[in-house]
C-alpha cells in the first residue's frame, strides 16, 4: 500500500506485477472478434440472433441462451443436420465466420447469419 503523501523512503519497485496486469483481478478476456449467430428453436419456431465471441464454445453459448430459453439444456444443437460438439467453438464445429469474406465482396455482413437449430430431446428436465 503506498503512503498517503510523498515519502522518499517508500520503495515503489517492490511491486513485481502492476495491479492492472495481475491475473487475480482479471474478470474476462478480450475476444478477437464477435459474430452474430441465429438460434432457431425447431419446437416453437422462435429464432433469436445473439452476438457471440469467436472463441466461445457451444456450451458457453448455451449458458447465455438460457436467459432466452430456460430449458435450452434439454435441446440438441445442430448445424446443417450435424450434431455440434458442445465443448468446441463454432469454427471448430464447421461453422466458419464469413464476416471478412462478406466485407471483401462488398456485401452487407448482416445479410448472412449462420443458423444453429435446436431440437427438443424430451428428457423432462426441470430448471
Amino acid at each position: 500500500m503506498p503512503p498517503d503523501g510523498p515519502d522518499s523512503d517508500w520503495n515503489s519497485t517492490e511491486f513485481i506485477v502492476p495491479w492492472w496486469q495481475d491475473e487475480r483481478y482479471c474478470i474476462g478476456k478480450l475476444t478477437k472478434q464477435t459474430r452474430p449467430i441465429r438460434i432457431i428453436n425447431t419446437l416453437t419456431k422462435h429464432d433469436n440472433i445473439i452476438e457471440v465471441a469467436s472463441e466461445e464454445t457451444i456450451n458457453e453459448i448455451l449458458d447465455r441462451y438460457l436467459v432466452i430459453n430456460a430449458h435450452a439444456a434439454s435441446y440438441t444443437f445442430k448445424r446443417l443436420g450435424k450434431v455440434l460438439d458442445m465443448g468446441k467453438s463454432l469454427e471448430a464445429n464447421g461453422v466458419p465466420d464469413d464476416t471478412e469474406e462478406m466485407k471483401r465482396l462488398g456485401l452487407p455482413t448482416e445479410d448472412y447469419v449462420p443458423a444453429i437449430h435446436l431440437y427438443f430431446n424430451d428428457d423432462l428436465t426441470i430448471a
